[in-house]
């Protein structure tokens, strides 16, 4: 059987710029299977677009939560994507 793929975008808000944060998200992801990409923000957000099976994208939530040593995450908001175009991978854009 099948899992059910689906894709979410995350706002990730707190200290999470300049701690490694995106390349850590890109290893986690890809250690779960996880396709999409991470991004720095002007606001000093990171947004992470992750696409894949339910479990994957619910336990990447979580690692985000925590982040990489020297991050400190404030607030994660998740919003479910009705359409999506992903990366055959998972990278860091911008």
């Amino acid at each position: 059987m099948n899992e059910r793929k689906r894709a979410v975008q995350a706002h990730i808000y707190g200290t999470v710029q300049g701690v490694g944060y995106r390349a850590w998200t890109r290893d986690e992801a890809t250690r779960l299977g996880l396709l999409g990409w991470v991004r720095n923000e002007r606001d000093r957000s990171v947004t992470a677009w992750l696409t894949g099976a339910d479990a994957a994208i619910a336990a990447m939530i979580e690692r985000l939560r925590q982040g990489p040593p020297g991050a400190a995450v404030s607030r994660i908001d998740v919003e479910g994507l009705e359409t999506w175009a992903t990366p055959g991978d998972f990278r860091i854009i911008g």
